[in-house]
């Protein structure tokens, strides 16, 4: 059992809520864009950048966000970034214009990538025992896997209950009080006294490379993938990594030290990142659009029918997973859980044009968040062993860097592919080769943890 006398776990909780806001976030707006639509006048083209101006600032500076939280201290920053997302969730709420939704949810996005950087640090230094640790990421675990299916749910609720300005709004109350009590529990360190050295070439370098390769894949569909715009902006986002690199090489005190790479297991842990999040958002989207647009289904049941996986990742959460760990270690669970995964989006795969909730798509659902709970913990846990406290920021942002680019990587792909075969045979089964595709994802993530992850079992 947790010990919630302990100030630590009730911080947990608090820094839980925080970072749940920016996982929401990446998926809560999805069910309300056709309300968005109609209300500001958007068109089909531009109504993407309701969801592309959060990810492209959530991918672009999770490096950087990680980064400033070792420098000038992980409670400072995280507070600084809880507040800017915040104010920008309020702006959201009031747009009235395109414009200003559309920079307001970029500067939401750069907030929320301060908070998940820097949260997933504060959780790593607030609990050093192996067993308390363990049982500490699977909460967090459990919000970052289940965050993206509970903003579905979400996001229906309160679209049909309301309208589509409380899928932002409803952030303001929530960051009032995670700011008030985070500010109270967490702790002051010596960090927030001593400011370092800040790498400002390698900032601004590895920020705009992010940024730029985000925005080339996720108007790759629009622009044509092989089109002189579409190479232009690829060939600007490598140039401007070979900068970075070549200044990470030079530099004193460089943004992203290369040996962090040959700490633990975050090279391996980072490539499993970006295909679970490749499978995840095959998930997340494509079912509902499947929902929605197949089956015919309200926004409200779309929710709901998320719902299982959420109760079962909940059960993960709350003891489980970290038990589960404490036995087995870190490896079979993520082979287990991603093989789930993938078993999940094939039943997807063959679901029929006239299909049955009870039968088609809850046993896909339980299936999903059964792999979702039994592998997200683990997988955070390999990719934060063994690594120095001092650079707990920036593996945290690599990690949680990996995870955005998988996301905006394999939401392009699939997308992709589901209209290219959409338009030749239908749209189901554009969605049956687009949750293939997925279910692939998930078993070279489960090969890569079986061949390069050690088995290793916390004392």
């Amino acid at each position: 059992m947790l010990d919630l006398s302990d100030k630590r776990w009730l911080a947990l909780y608090i820094l839980c809520l925080g970072d749940l806001m920016t996982v929401l976030d990446t998926t809560i707006v999805n069910v309300a864009l056709p309300s968005i639509k109609s209300s500001l006048g958007f068109s089909d083209v531009s109504l993407v950048w309701v969801i592309n101006a959060y990810i492209l600032t959530f991918s672009g500076f999770m490096l950087l966000g990680g980064r400033l939280g070792d420098i000038y201290g992980h409670r400072r920053v995280f507070l600084a970034g809880l507040a800017a997302f915040t104010l920008a969730s309020f702006a959201c709420g009031l747009s009235h214009t395109q414009t200003l939704l559309i920079v307001a949810r970029a500067i939401q996005g750069l907030g929320g990538a301060v908070i998940s950087a820097v949260a997933l640090s504060l959780i790593m230094n607030l609990f050093q025992e192996d067993k308390d640790r363990a049982q500490a990421m699977g909460v967090f675990g459990f919000v970052a896997a289940g965050g993206g299916a509970l903003g579905v749910f979400l996001g229906g609720f309160l679209t049909g209950t309301f309208d589509w300005h409380w899928v932002f709004l409803v952030n303001i109350p929530i960051g009032i009080i995670v700011f008030a009590l985070c500010y109270y529990l967490l702790p002051h360190s010596a960090e927030e006294e001593r400011p370092k050295h800040l790498d400002l070439g390698g900032a601004i370098t590895i920020t705009l490379s992010l940024m730029v390769f985000v925005y080339a894949i996720v108007n790759g569909n629009s622009n044509g993938w092989f089109s002189l715009r579409e190479l232009f902006f690829f060939a600007t986002a490598i140039l401007l990594a070979a900068a970075f690199f070549y200044i990470e090489k030079h530099v004193e005190g460089p943004l992203v030290p290369m040996s962090i790479f040959r700490l633990g297991n975050i090279t391996t842990v980072s490539i499993i990142g970006i295909l679970w999040s490749a499978a995840m958002f095959a998930w997340f989207f494509l079912s509902a659009l499947y929902m929605q647009l197949i089956l015919g289904y309200t926004p409200l049941l779309v929710g709901l029918a998320f719902l299982p996986a959420n109760l079962i990742m909940a059960v993960f959460s709350l003891g489980l997973s970290a038990r589960i760990v404490m036995r087995f270690g870190n490896r079979s669970p993520i082979i287990v859980g991603m093989l789930a995964i993938a078993v999940g989006l094939l039943l997807f795969a063959v679901a029929p044009v006239h299909g049955e909730l009870w039968i088609h798509v809850i046993p896909a659902m339980c299936i999903l968040g059964l792999g979702a709970g039994l592998a997200f913990n683990p997988v955070f846990l390999s990719g934060t062993a063994d690594i120095p406290q001092e650079e707990s920021g920036l593996a945290s942002g690599v990690l949680n860097t990996a995870f955005m680019m998988g996301g905006s990587l394999g939401l392009a792909i699939l997308a992709s592919l589901a209209s290219y075969v959409g338009v030749r045979g239908g749209l189901l089964a554009g969605y049956h080769a687009a949750f293939f595709a997925g279910a692939l994802f998930a078993v070279i993530a489960a090969l890569m943890a079986g061949f390069r992850l050690a088995r290793k079992v916390p004392a």
